[in-house]
């Protein structure tokens, strides 16, 4: 090998390689002599006759447009693009011949430089090897009143015109610091972008011209519909564009690779037709982006939307956008996305684990336009935890950007604890059990806020334990189905129990949403209860409410919960009661019924029926909160009663001076009482107000203490201990714990006697009694009543007066009777 070398190196330095050498380097230095003087020809050229060329370019522009151009400078650039000759026009301006009235530039720009292929112009080839535009402006106007100044172009001749033999390319272009304005006022419509730097370099087939375009831009304006806002406003968008013209369909397709958008990678297609009636456009965009980000790339009536939501991790998106260019109003735009275990923000709370496929078009009803009304977000398999409570949506849309409207499927299963996220805690809370939601909605969205939804479907509760904190009633073991109808709530089955009550419901509420939301005034509830036991003190808490100032709720968790309560406060309740058995106080009974009404929290009981102490009771009564406590009305009448327990049920209405367990037979009664319930149920002292009219049958005094301890020395020789009665018969009204006897016979085996005034069960006695001496033992045995009333008042009669004593008992005097 080395020996190879040393020989190449011999041959080399002889004097014939020399020769040829020297004679190369003469001719490369011709060669350069002769470039020199052909550029500096040029140069000289150039120079000399600027004024001509100028000229010459002034008029073969003007001769081709409707307006003016204006051209500062021309210089020739010494060698720049050799082999290619370089011209640099500076200051250049083209203006239409309506400038003075829109003042709107069509193009300026600071230089331009035309690097020509001189050798290409001998085969008649105008070869343009690139065209350089720096600090350009291009701006394309139409006004509102259609004044445009596109119209700068001179229409083409109808003369047929011999074709060219020179052919025309442009191999480059680069573009520096160019503005790019479209504005179409009468459209709404405006495009302005500010270019940085763009470079392509074009490649001419058949029918075909192709480039690879580099772009740096800033997106000014996108704004296909200037009403609705900007696509892109203020974003930078940068990367590599492959373009292909289409010459015979007059069609550009376009292709990006490495493309970003506000420092997003898109990949974008999109075609643009350049016809004069056919300017059709479509894009395809696709990226994986973070929701604030792709919210901020769209136009303000779309991400005012969107913005009300956020998304943790980023998601699949794409958006097709297909319009015309020449026509009014906005394109076509559908944008995709796809989600999988993200975390969404809404309005109302955050739900995780967040999957979905969602999709928003303006265009839901094809040939009803491409507007807000028209638009519509359609989510498909929506499914995530709301406050720890899974979720699921099958399908939800939202149409009609003008006045929103949500309308879709919910499903939900949970724990009933899970609810106390939502509640208002002073109110209710719950514990234990589980709950099924199944629920096609409808919800109408006022300022980007749910706004009264309205349901068909059913909810489904069991084992669940609700407390109401504010009455500390406690329900077990409680059963819940309702179902919602277009026009009305059905609750299918209630069934809950507490300490003291087991009862199974039943509720129809027609025409529930509308009123609920608009008119809860007029919404009536019809309940059907049914209880094996009740404890009426507690039932009666639950049914009724307190009255309470009508404050406008703070907009917290739990105003539900407050909207629930005070809905519930105006309409109108219907229960239809029936009860094998039920107690109040110490009140026994059974076969109980009623029908209770509650009105604006008032509540009044009709038709009331009960079977006790051997008899019957029928009543009425009406109760009406005030502050704490309540006020009962009740009008009541009692059948065939056996007096003695039932005064015990009622704790012998407060009197203290004997026992219950003495007196005997049946009571036959007609009352109307108005009383004071504690909030505990609990009658207030001093309360007991209203009428009763009493009789009572096959009665007896058993071991009375009241007779036996006033009258024992009167008569020692009569039965005091066992004291049976004919008529026992009064009329009293009852006022703040006296009582006002008018008319009250006694006619027993002992004493007769009658009875008017009024007995206080504290102070204020004055009750006189009429009291014939004699032994009314045999009365009984007269048959004819008009002689045993001829008889009664035969012999001595004592009159006397009862009164208070200074120990807090009654004193009795002797007084004059009446002369009739």
């Amino acid at each position: 090998m080395s020996q190879f070398y040393a020989t190449i190196k011999k041959k080399l330095s002889g004097l014939q390689v020399k020769k040829i050498a020297k004679k190369i380097a003469f001719f490369a230095l011709g060669i350069l002599a002769l470039v020199l003087v052909i550029a500096g020809g040029l140069a000289v050229y150039v120079n000399q006759n600027k004024p001509k060329i100028m000229a010459a370019l002034h008029a073969q522009i003007n001769d081709n447009i409707i307006g003016k151009v204006s051209i500062g400078d021309i210089q020739y650039k010494f060698l720049v693009g050799f082999p290619n000759v370089t011209i640099a026009i500076k200051d250049v301006a083209i203006k239409d011949s309506l400038w003075a009235q829109h003042h709107h530039t069509f193009f300026k720009a600071k230089e331009i430089e035309v690097r020509l292929n001189v050798l290409k112009l001998i085969d008649h080839q105008v070869i343009i090897h690139k065209i350089v535009m720096n600090q350009a402006t291009v701006d394309i106007f139409k006004a509102k009143n259609g004044l445009t100044n596109t119209a700068i172009f001179k229409p083409k001749s109808s003369q047929i015109k011999p074709k060219s033999d020179t052919k025309i390319e442009i191999n480059e272009i680069s573009c520096n610091e160019v503005v790019f304005i479209s504005e179409n006022q009468q459209r709404h419509k405006l495009f302005h972008f500010e270019v940085a730097s763009l470079y392509a370099k074009m490649d001419y087939l058949q029918d075909h011209i192709k480039t690879n375009l580099s772009l740096t831009t800033l997106a000014k304006q996108m704004a296909f519909n200037q009403l609705h806002g900007s696509f892109i406003k203020d974003k930078i968008v940068q990367g590599n564009l492959l373009v292909d013209y289409a010459k015979k369909e007059d069609l550009i397709s376009v292709l990006s690779q490495n493309f970003t958008i506000g420092n997003n990678p898109f990949d974008i297609s999109g075609h643009f037709n350049l016809g004069k009636k056919n300017a059709n456009y479509d894009l395809d965009i696709k990226t994986k982006i973070l929701w604030r980000e792709a919210s901020g790339l769209l136009a303000n009536n779309i991400s005012s939307r969107l913005n009300l939501f956020d998304f943790k991790a980023p998601l699949q998106a794409r958006c097709t956008i297909k319009g015309d260019m020449n026509a009014e109003g906005d394109p076509e735009i559908i944008a995709t996305a796809l989600l999988r275990d993200n975390e969404l923000k809404a309005p109302d709370g955050t739900i995780t684990n967040c999957n979905f496929d969602g999709k928003y078009t303006n265009n839901f009803v094809n040939g009803k336009g491409n507007d807000d009304a028209n638009s519509a977000i359609v989510i498909n398999a929506f499914s995530g935890k709301f406050q720890g409570i899974p979720v699921a949506i099958p399908l939800a849309r939202i149409t009609n950007f003008d006045k929103p409207l949500a309308t879709g499927k919910f499903t939900a299963a949970f724990k009933m604890a899970q609810l106390n996220e939502f509640v208002n805690k002073d109110f209710v809370l719950f514990s234990n059990g589980n709950a099924k939601v199944n629920l096609d909605f409808a919800v109408d969205i006022v300022n980007y806020k749910i706004n009264k939804p309205h349901f068909t479907g059913n909810v489904t509760v069991n084992d669940a334990t609700i407390k109401y904190v504010n009455k500390n009633i406690t329900l077990t073991r409680t059963a819940i189905q309702m179902d919602f109808t277009d026009t009305a709530l059905h609750i299918q089955k209630i069934i809950f129990k507490d300490r003291y009550n087991t009862v199974f419901m039943k509720c129809d509420i027609a025409n529930f949403l509308n009123l609920y939301y608009n008119d809860p005034e007029k919404m009536i509830i019809n309940w059907r209860i049914y209880a094996p036991y009740i404890n009426a003190k507690q039932f009666l808490a639950i049914l009724s409410s307190k009255q309470q100032a009508r404050t406008a709720p703070a907009k917290k968790a739990g105003s539900f919960s407050n909207s629930l309560r005070e809905v519930l406060g105006k309409c109108k309740v219907t229960v239809d009661l029936k009860a094998d058995k039920i107690k109040y106080e110490k009140l026994l009974a059974t076969h109980a019924k009623a029908t209770i009404v509650i009105n604006n929290s008032h509540l009044d009981i009709n038709n009331g029926f009960l079977q006790t102490a051997g008899g019957t009771i029928a009543y009425n009564a009406q109760l009406t909160p005030k502050n704490a406590n309540y006020y009962v009305q009740s009008q009541a009448k009692v059948n065939q009663v056996e007096i003695g327990p039932f005064l015990a049920y009622f704790d012998n209405f407060g009197v203290t001076s004997f026992n219950p367990k003495s007196i005997k037979g049946r009571l036959n009664l007609t009352a109307n009482l108005a009383v004071a319930l504690n909030p505990a149920g609990d009658l207030i002292k001093n309360s007991l107000n209203g009428t009763v009219n009493f009789k009572v049958n096959n009665g007896a005094l058993v071991d009375f203490a009241p007779i036996k301890k006033g009258w024992k020395f009167l008569f020692p020789f009569r039965d005091l201990d066992n004291i049976t009665f004919s008529d026992l018969s009064a009329n009293l009204n009852v006022n703040n714990r006296k009582v006002f006897i008018n008319d009250f016979k006694i006619s027993s085996s002992v004493l007769n006697f009658d009875v008017n005034g009024v007995y206080a069960l504290e102070k204020g006695t004055n009750l006189k009694m009429d009291i014939p001496l004699r032994n009314p033992k045999d009365d009984l045995k007269i048959t004819d009543k008009k002689e045993r009333a001829e008889k009664r008042n035969r012999g001595i009669v004592l009159h006397l007066l009862a009164t208070d004593d200074d120990q807090g008992g009654v004193k009795i005097k002797l007084i004059k009777g009446d002369k009739n």
